[in-house]
């Protein structure tokens, strides 16, 4: 395969799934902010550019994973961004977490284009990118899901298919990281009751891991919130605190009372405001808590 397509944003989730499309074949045409994280990929797989509107050109697929609804607006609708140079008939495939609103824009923007849009958040922390452990929510035309899926499939181990609305795949994201945060919550201040009467965390952890809440996520984030593992950083705080924000703008729109998201929104606006912003959300629930505790 020597199909070269667009890549923009090699974050800690960027990178890895990008070094997967390269495992599979694909030749890259990858911008990023800081041009050095294309260090890490295989050379003579990729070309680096300078703008957005550089790695779209001359491509069927440009695939972006950035950070932010704004981000992500000024890289496709900027003065060097990819509808500059976007190909008829060529499909921009959106794997940021972001509002629903932005990609009914983004959507609309590209059809009159004549290009099209295909949203594709996914869920896993960089292990599972890097690992091709990921799942891909997607909405958007039937044809244009055909036509991106070996490309989602080389980063991924299950696409999940919510409809051809462009917003709905997003509505499905916000609600996943909500029940996330909700979790990470309830671990925390779970572990941190069971350590303030002398129960070790880590032995609660792998109970209700192995036996009530035998599930990836609480197995996996339980077992960080009991060790205190907060580093390497798999996801910054302050991302965290957006997803929050989107969480509980989304509850507003929808008239939907989502008191927990309340709850999640303020412990990371905290983790923020004490400048714990750029560590992991792991550590803003887990760190939190046992502030709170005295411990």
């Amino acid at each position: 395969m020597n199909e070269k397509i667009g890549f923009i944003g090699l974050g800690n989730m960027g990178l890895p799934m990008a070094k997967n499309l390269v495992k599979a074949g694909y030749e890259l045409q990858v911008y990023n902010r800081t041009a050095a994280k294309a260090n890490e990929l295989d050379q003579s797989k990729i070309t680096v550019c300078k703008t957005p509107q550089e790695a779209a050109a001359n491509v069927r697929f440009v695939v972006s994973m950035l950070s932010e609804d704004a981000i992500l607006e000024e890289a496709i609708l900027g003065e060097n961004g990819v509808l500059k140079s976007i190909a008829k008939d060529a499909i921009h495939i959106s794997m940021s977490t972001i509002s629903s609103e932005t990609s009914i824009k983004l959507n609309d923007l590209h059809l009159q284009n004549g290009s099209a849009y295909l949203t594709a958040p996914v869920f896993g922390r960089p292990e599972a990118a890097a690992a091709q452990k990921l799942f891909v929510c997607t909405s958007g035309k039937v044809s244009v899901k055909e036509a991106s899926k070996p490309i989602l499939e080389a980063m991924s181990q299950g696409i999940f298919d919510f409809g051809e609305e462009a917003g709905k795949a997003n509505v499905v994201k916000i609600a996943g990281n909500f029940m996330i945060m909700a979790s990470m919550e309830m671990m925390a201040e779970a572990f941190t009751l069971g350590e303030k009467n002398g129960i070790d965390p880590k032995q609660m952890a792998d109970f209700f891991g192995a036996t009530l809440f035998n599930a990836p996520i609480y197995q996996n984030y339980g077992k960080l919130i009991a060790n205190k593992s907060y580093e390497p950083v798999g996801f910054k705080a302050k991302l965290g605190y957006k997803d929050a924000r989107l969480a509980l703008a989304l509850s507003q729109k929808s008239e939907m009372p989502m008191p927990f998201a309340a709850a999640v929104h303020n412990r990371l606006l905290t983790a923020v405001a004490k400048g714990w912003g750029d560590r992991d959300w792991v550590e803003g629930f887990g760190h939190g808590v046992t502030d709170d505790a005295g411990i």
